[in-house]
């Protein structure tokens, strides 16, 4: 990935007329939008020097060889942190630009416990790196009182372990990116169909630590639905934890690391439950009247279980610029109401009879068939937002994702909170603000929501949406909403885990801390409050 955008500088979306317009007229973005700002080079970046001492440069690198111990400006860079927009504005600045003091790429888990075990005695915080998509500060380089701090970069473990065809069970290093995930297990027949819109970066080790959610999570559930064993290397020792599908022996130790994020110990392996390679998928999109309809009818599919591997609703907003369809922003290809995305996968006799049941639940709930195209046209677009958001930012425009989830009785309540607090925040700051909105993770009892905002650069923008981002948390907690969805905590979220999970919840996390991590080196400043 480039060191300030998203991926692939030849996958890099430029801002279509329409979406030109759409700036101009309704944001007031003019700067930039008739000649984007050139971004800064390596070359131009002052980066804080290396706090690593010659002595522990050198235990390191014995450690995993001189090789696999970067120390230079670019491979630092490379892992400064992740890729919100706090992190690409930043990056956009000449001034002096934080980074790891060292990026260390071990090979086995014996390198990872030397490593462990080297920087616990002398002082060294240790920040556990995958993809380096994070939008929540999970991989900010953060010392705090530590003399130094690594990045332990695990892109060396990418293998698969073994497949167990019969069970459905398959064992992938935690440096297996999201595509060659599905590379190895499809050589044999199998996927596992997670696919967040960081899928093409992040990797298995990351989706675990950060219990993400992906796009076909209606079909195949949460990454924390497929994980049937974990393992990691503590400071303390290895923990190798789930021993069957199911199981009563106590507490599940399982969800220690899942959603841990490297506090408590580095992922090396992950056991997860796999499935054969769908025979066919059906596709078709939806028109809702209103957002309040397409709701009620997401509910009524989810409720009695009919089944789509994708069930997604964008608001009215959304829909009328089409960012659901992203080759399309901001041309009126769809014009009013709501759409709705489904897609079935599976025997063929399976998605035909699980499409019938939803489609049969749709009409009656008020949806009007779009057919197969703009349904296959967000499949099609579904990663390339990001690289959107690239361009946004250097015409001068804001832009950046929250997410949540609450019960059905309570989207209207927390939907309209969160864009009111992101609208007066922003407004506030000099700039109208476009607030988009869509559900794409359904459950029996409630669904995600993911906010897209967009709006002009006012002053200091890294503030400007520091501001706008505290506002819209402040909703989320008060409304009754869940302060991340699938984004994770960082550094961004953690104000607000005390809010999340009470004073005893902070005092059991700190308690695990201590137990795995006495000397507190393991990815200081995130998730515990």
């Amino acid at each position: 990935m480039k060191w300030d955008a998203w991926g692939d500088a030849a996958a890099a979306k430029p801002l279509s007329d329409g979406i030109r317009s759409l700036l101009e007229q309704a944001l007031g973005v003019t700067r930039g939008v008739r000649g984007e700002t050139a971004p800064l080079g390596v070359e131009d970046v002052t980066v804080r020097p290396s706090a690593l001492s010659r002595d522990d440069h050198a235990a390191l690198a014995g450690i995993v060889g001189e090789r696999y111990c970067l120390v230079d400006d670019v491979g630092r860079l490379l892992h400064a942190g992740g890729k919100s927009t706090l992190d690409l504005l930043r990056r956009r600045d000449p001034a002096r630009q934080d980074a790891p003091d060292a990026v260390l790429i071990p090979a086995d888990e014996g390198q990872i416990a030397e490593i462990l075990r080297y920087c616990g005695v002398h002082g060294i915080a240790v920040v556990p790196f995958g993809g380096g998509t994070s939008v929540v500060g999970g991989l900010d380089p953060i010392r705090g009182d530590f003399a130094a701090v690594v990045s332990l970069d695990l892109r060396r473990l990418d293998a698969l372990h073994w497949l167990d065809e019969v069970s459905g069970e398959a064992e992938l290093g935690a440096g297996v990116t999201g595509p060659d995930a599905e590379r190895l297990l499809g050589e044999q027949g199998f996927s596992l169909g997670h696919f967040p819109q960081s899928f093409c970066y992040a990797t298995i080790g990351g989706f675990a630590a950060t219990r993400s959610s992906g796009q076909d999570s209606a079909g195949y559930g949460r990454f924390d639905d497929m994980v049937r064993g974990v393992r990691a290397v503590t400071p303390a020792g290895v923990l190798d934890v789930g021993r069957a599908p199911a199981s009563a022996a106590g507490p599940d130790l399982r969800q220690l690391l899942v959603g841990s994020e490297g506090v408590f110990g580095v992922i090396t392996r992950v056991r997860l439950r796999v499935h054969p390679i769908p025979e066919v998928t059906r596709y078709e999109a939806w028109s809702f009247p209103d957002f309040a309809t397409g709701a009620t009818a997401l509910r009524a599919v989810t409720q009695t279980g009919s089944g789509p591997t994708v069930i997604r609703l964008s608001d009215e907003a959304e829909t009328a610029v089409n960012l659901a369809t992203t080759e399309t922003i901001g041309e009126q290809t769809i014009t009013g109401g709501c759409l709705a995305v489904t897609v079935f996968e599976g025997t063929a006799a399976h998605a035909e009879s699980r499409h019938a049941e939803t489609r049969a639940l749709l009409l009656a709930h008020g949806g009007a068939s779009l057919g197969e195209e703009p349904a296959k046209a967000w499949e099609h677009g579904r990663f390339g937002a990001p690289y959107l958001r690239d361009s946004l930012l250097s015409a001068g425009a804001l832009c950046e994702t929250l997410e949540t989830a609450t019960t059905w009785s309570n989207i209207p309540a927390l939907k309209a909170a969160v864009t009111q607090a992101l609208t007066d925040a922003l407004t506030a700051s000099g700039t109208s603000a476009l607030v988009l909105c869509h559900i794409s993770h359904v459950y029996p009892t409630g669904a995600s929501l993911y906010f897209t905002v967009v709006a002009a650069q006012r002053g200091n923008p890294i503030e400007q949406w520091r501001t706008a981002k505290a506002a819209a948390s402040q909703a989320i907690v008060r409304a009754g909403g869940t302060i991340t969805h699938h984004h994770a905590v960082g550094a961004d979220h953690r104000p607000w885990m005390r809010d999340e999970i009470g004073d005893l919840g902070a005092e059991i996390l700190r308690a695990v801390k201590a137990a795995v991590d006495p000397a507190g080196i393991l990815n200081p400043g995130k998730l515990i409050p």
